[in-house]
C-alpha cells in the first residue's frame, strides 16, 4: 500500500465512521423512545445530537483529547531536546512541525492528534522523556509523525471523541432510566424495556469494536513508516521495550483514548487485564519489536 492510497483509505474510513456513528446513535435513541412510547421524537433527538457530535469531532476533537488527557503545551526552554527532535524529524518527513504538548505522568507513552498535518499535535509524557535516550525518542516521534503524514490522526482522534460520546450517553441513559420516576411508562412496554436494556449494554461494545477496527494495523504501518524517517529501527524497538515493560499505566488514559497512544496505556497487571487484552487497541509489543529487529 502506497502512502497516497493509505491517506485516501483513512479519509474514506473517517466518513464511514461518521455514518456508522449517526446510525448507531439514532437507532439507540429510537429504542429509548420506543420504550417510552414516543419513538420518533427520540430518534430525531438522537439524529440531531449525532450530527452535532460528528461536526464537533471533526473540528474540535484534538482540543477535547488534549483536555481529556490533561496535556499542556510544552515550551522550547523546558523541553529543548523534544523540540529539536520533532523539528528535525518533521523536516525529514516533509511535514510542518506540529504543536508539541506534554503530559505530567511518570508512565512512558506518547500520541499524536489533530485532523491534518496543518492542525496536528504530538504529545509525550514526562516519563517518556525521562527514560528514553535521543535515538529512542526519535523512534517514537517518527512513529507519531507517520500517523500525522498518513492521516491516521484524523481517524483515531474522531473515533476517540465519538466512542467517548457513545459511552457517556449510554451511561447517562442507564442512570436516568433506573432512577427516574417514570416507571409506569416503562412498564407499559416490556418489550421496549428489554430492547432498551440490550441497547445500553451492546452500544458501547459496538463502539469499542469500531475503535479496534481502526487501531491495530495502523500501528504496524506507523512503525515501518517511522523507520523510513529515522533509518534506525533499533531506536523504536528499544523504546517499545522500555514503554511496554513499565509497570504503571497512564493515569489520565481512558478506554476512548487508549488507541491514540503508541503503546497500550493500561497497566498490564491491572484488574480485568484478560478482558483488556481481548479488547486491546494495540498489537502485542513483543510482535512489533520482533518485526522492527528483522528490518
Amino acid at each position: 500500500m502506497t502512502v497516497y492510497s493509505q491517506i485516501a483509505q483513512n479519509k474514506l474510513k473517517t466518513y464511514l465512521i461518521f455514518v456508522v456513528f449517526i446510525l448507531i446513535f439514532t437507532g439507540f435513541f429510537l429504542i429509548i423512545g420506543n420504550a417510552y412510547g414516543s419513538p420518533w421524537p427520540y430518534a430525531l433527538l438522537g439524529l440531531t445530537i449525532s450530527l452535532v457530535s460528528t461536526v464537533g469531532s471533526f473540528f474540535y476533537s484534538d482540543s477535547l483529547v488534549l483536555k481529556t488527557t490533561k496535556a499542556r503545551k510544552a515550551t522550547k526552554e523546558e523541553f529543548f531536546d523534544l523540540y529539536t527532535v520533532v523539528e528535525n524529524l518533521s523536516l525529514a518527513a516533509g511535514l510542518p512541525s506540529p504543536k508539541i504538548y506534554v503530559m505530567d505522568d511518570s508512565s512512558p507513552n506518547a500520541f499524536a492528534t489533530g485532523r491534518n498535518a496543518k492542525h496536528a499535535v504530538v504529545c509525550a509524557t514526562t516519563g517518556l522523556l525521562n527514560i528514553l535516550d535521543r535515538t529512542e525518542l526519535e523512534g517514537v516521534m517518527a512513529h507519531e509523525l507517520s500517523h500525522i503524514k498518513n492521516y491516521d490522526i484524523l481517524v483515531s482522534t474522531v473515533t476517540a471523541v465519538l466512542v467517548g460520546t457513545i459511552a457517556l450517553v449510554a451511561d447517562l441513559i442507564m442512570r436516568s432510566f433506573w432512577f427516574s420516576s417514570g416507571s409506569r411508562d416503562r412498564n407499559k412496554n416490556p418489550i421496549g424495556l428489554l430492547l432498551l436494556i440490550a441497547a445500553i449494554i451492546i452500544t458501547p461494545i459496538v463502539a469499542t469494536l469500531i475503535q479496534l477496527a481502526v487501531s491495530r494495523r495502523r500501528e504496524y504501518l506507523a512503525d515501518a513508516s517511522g523507520v523510513l524517517i529515522t533509518r534506525y529501527p533499533e531506536g523504536l524497538a528499544r523504546a517499545l521495550t522500555k514503554i511496554s515493560s513499565y509497570p504503571v499505566g497512564v493515569k489520565s488514559a481512558t478506554t476512548s483514548t487508549a488507541h491514540l497512544f503508541i503503546s497500550n496505556p493500561f497497566r498490564k497487571n491491572a484488574a480485568g487485564s484478560m478482558m483488556r487484552s481481548l479488547f486491546s487497541t494495540h498489537p502485542p509489543a513483543e510482535k512489533r519489536i520482533e518485526i522492527l529487529r528483522r528490518m
